[in-house]
């Protein structure tokens, strides 16, 4: 086994559906090892079961005689305060034969899943991933037992959902939104029309298309018009961008990797164009990139 999840199915679900929630959640699963900086390779075993079993493990292990939606059980622990990728040389003990670190079980319910997936109006596949991320932060050492400890653990699996492109805005939700912003485009001297939709980190979505100027260097691309746009307000804080035009892909040009590297060095960034979709970081677009995080902060504009 090489994955990040070893999962057991034990709901009845397609084989078809099976290997699809199978690669969406072991996406998951690395976007919230990769948020939490374990390098190092590390799994769950993950069973997917109905309300009946979930009751019994519940009324077995913690005196709970009804239905959860997910539990959890960690192989090890760190002392109060820290996490697991602060325990590294903890981690490490839990290497097993498959070369892994084992991190604990996860139980999930599916008939808990598709009544909260109902409840809250998004997609099964965003509940099962948020219940799988959760489940894996408690299984790294996270918790919610107060108001500080739930928001510390709320923005890590928010941080981690938008990694994997599965936070409250999907990825088809974004692109949709980049194109209505296209439609707006004023381009009468390329005719190439583009839009943006910039994701905030809190889940706000700013629009943005190119304006065009007779004087060119006037011209404002799309992702900056949403940058702007989203910064005027107050946002600094992005997890995703993206950008739309009808028949080429739209990658962003350099000024807008640029300004774009200024608040979200670690942003994804989406490009769709047609039927066509593609996806990038921005440091992969823009390596080695000259901005705060690279600690500008720290000599310009100092005497």
């Amino acid at each position: 086994m090489t994955g990040y999840l070893d999962m057991t199915w034990d709901a009845p679900i397609s084989k078809e559906t099976e290997a699809r929630f199978q690669a969406l959640l072991e996406k998951t699963a690395l976007a919230c090892l990769t948020a939490e900086g374990i390098e190092i390779p590390a799994y769950a075993q993950v069973r997917v079961t109905g309300d009946e079993e979930i009751q019994e493990i519940n009324r077995e292990y913690r005196g709970i005689d009804r239905a959860t939606d997910v539990l959890s059980f960690p192989s090890t622990d760190c002392r109060p305060g820290r996490t697991l990728g602060q325990c590294p040389k903890k981690l490490m003990r839990e290497r097993d034969e498959t070369g892994r670190c084992f991190l604990g079980d996860i139980i999930i319910s599916l008939p808990h899943a598709r009544a909260q997936a109902r409840e809250y109006g998004h997609p099964l596949e965003r509940e099962m991933c948020y219940l799988t991320a959760h489940a894996l932060f408690h299984l790294m050492g996270y918790d919610h037992m107060n108001d500080a400890d739930k928001e510390r653990m709320r923005a890590m699996e928010e941080k981690a959902l938008n990694r994997a492109g599965i936070g409250r805005v999907t990825d088809d939700e974004l692109v949709a939104f980049a194109k209505e912003a296209m439609q707006f485009s004023y381009s009468p001297y390329s005719h190439y029309k583009v839009g943006a939709a910039l994701l905030t980190k809190s889940g706000k979505v700013f629009k943005g298309c190119n304006i065009e100027n007779a004087s060119y260097g006037a011209t404002n691309c799309a992702e900056r018009t949403a940058l702007f746009k989203a910064v005027s307000e107050g946002e600094r804080e992005f997890a995703a961008i993206a950008i739309a035009a009808e028949k080429s892909a739209p990658w962003p040009c350099g000024l807008c990797r640029q300004a774009l590297n200024e608040f979200a060095p670690d942003l994804r960034v989406i490009v769709a164009w047609g039927d066509n979709r593609d996806e990038a970081t921005l440091p992969e677009l823009l390596p080695h990139g000259f901005g705060p995080a690279s600690g500008t902060l720290d000599y310009l504009g100092k005497e």
